[in-house]
């Protein structure tokens, strides 16, 4: 069974376990009965405010599970941000290396279907994102274990550039191919890609070649996709792993893959030196998994005791 060779750095002082820099966003969910067709009408089943974002997601989940957790990034300054902002702080949340600035706070409507399936249209003022000058290397490298996500690429690429001078391990959400993702990956320990990702990347045909490629171009200590209610493919140690998902009823599949993220780096933490990897992603999926069980990406994010419980009754 592979084990990770890289562990996060150890327990100290002013050291939090996690820190997530990148994007939150409040999410505007309308559930439908059908994804609609062009120039038609139905009914509204539900329209509801939560909050999200990606980095924002993963980091929370993180504090969930019960890990110290920071989040570094920009807020607006509407009600919107308002809310961001308090949720995250109500989930133990660190903010200290946050600011505000007078612009909209960043929004997504997404559109969910009768099956989970979700649509985005989103909107973001870009005096939000930072430049890699901007980066602040003192909260960036505050904690055992660095998330980016790939949305601010130039930026993302300095902060996982900070983390490793420090021997911080670095995580990456790849969720699309952007400008500037090479430079990004090259900084990377442990690259997570939406199933979409490694392909398109590489042009590889099949997620197996693909996720080789990514390996061979990058050598992280591991390279993942997440497959959705399938589970996850991994390669790790030139060995290729897949992990099945867990059934549960879905009701948003919004924050999915953000979850994981943070459940991942949860069972990194969680696991101790040298940990087998299959654990770790085991650990991963069940987040995932139950995240979906409610609206909103953050609203159903389960605490270690709810996973643990998943787990013993699944006998994983």
């Amino acid at each position: 069974m592979p084990r990770l060779t890289l562990n996060p750095l150890p327990v100290a002082a002013g050291r939090v376990d996690a820190v997530g820099f990148g994007l939150n966003t409040v999410d505007l969910l309308a559930v439908v009965g059908a994804y609609p067709a062009p120039d038609t009408k139905q009914p509204l089943q539900e329209l509801v405010e939560r909050p999200g974002g990606q980095a924002a997601t993963a980091i929370t989940a993180c504090a969930r599970l019960g890990w110290r957790a920071r989040y570094v990034g920009r807020f607006g300054n509407d009600r919107h941000a308002t809310l961001a902002r308090t949720t995250l702080q109500a989930d133990g949340v660190d903010l200290d290396g946050c600011e505000v600035l007078e612009v909209p706070h960043p929004i997504s409507l997404i559109l969910v279907d009768d099956k989970g399936r979700r649509t985005v249209l989103w909107q973001r003022a870009p005096a939000l994102n930072f430049t890699p000058e901007e980066v602040d290397a003192a909260s960036v490298t505050s904690g055992r274990v660095l998330l980016v996500d790939c949305h601010q690429t130039a930026a993302a690429t300095r902060a996982a550039a900070l983390a490793r001078s420090f021997g911080i391990p670095t995580v990456v959400d790849a969720e699309k191919v952007r400008p500037g993702i090479e430079g990004l990956l090259a900084h990377i320990d442990v690259i997570i890609t939406a199933h979409t990702f490694p392909e398109a990347y590489t042009g590889a045909s099949g997620l197996g070649a693909a996720l080789e490629k990514l390996a061979d171009r990058f050598r992280p200590t591991l390279v993942c996709a997440t497959l959705g209610d399938e589970g996850s493919l991994c390669l790790v140690q030139g060995q290729e792993l897949r992990t099945p998902g867990f059934k549960v009823p879905v009701v948003d599949s919004t924050g999915a893959g953000d979850a994981f993220r943070g459940g991942f780096i949860a069972g990194w933490l969680a696991a101790g030196d040298h940990a087998p990897v299959e654990r770790i992603l085991t650990y991963a999926n069940a987040v995932a998994a139950l995240k979906c069980r409610a609206l909103g990406a953050r609203t159903a994010l389960p605490s270690r005791a709810v996973v643990e419980s998943l787990l013993n009754e699944t006998g994983r």
